[in-house]
């Protein structure tokens, strides 16, 4: 139930916020919101951060697979956690899937220096990973 929440909370944010960066700023523009961050409106034919572009079929087939791999590991984990995790990971790859195959791609608009263009569920991916270090690991249950 709780991971299912997450799920939903990422989703809602994810697609809001592509939605509002594609209907108000122009691709290519970039928007300052801090000296460190921009907003910008890219198409990211890719799968992550841009790289390994490819078939949009294929991807989405890629992606879905490993969303059948996760909606395993969160209805088997008793882990402490686990449904953050759980919740975090499928949320974000849902979000993509979305876009991907809505629209042929995914609306990326968060850049910052030094690193490609990424979006909310790319955030909520990264720490669902970051976050099964954590709730893998054996030594905290005990």
């Amino acid at each position: 139930m709780r991971a299912g929440l997450v799920v939903v909370a990422v989703l809602v944010v994810d697609q809001v916020s592509k939605a509002l960066v594609r209907h108000n700023i122009v691709p290519g523009e970039r928007d300052e919101v801090l000296p460190f961050l921009d907003l910008v409106n890219t198409r990211n034919e890719g799968i992550a951060f841009g790289g390994l572009g490819g078939s949009p079929l294929v991807i989405a087939l890629v992606i879905a697979a490993l969303i059948g791999i996760l909606v395993v590991f969160a209805l088997n984990a008793t882990r402490r956690w686990a449904w953050l995790s759980a919740g975090l990971l499928l949320g974000g790859a849902l979000g993509n899937v979305i876009d991907r195959v809505r629209d042929g791609a995914v609306t990326d608009f968060l850049k910052l220096p030094h690193w490609p263009q990424f979006n909310v569920a790319d955030i909520a991916v990264t720490l669902g990973v970051l976050s099964l270090f954590f709730v893998l690991d054996d030594r905290r249950d005990r």
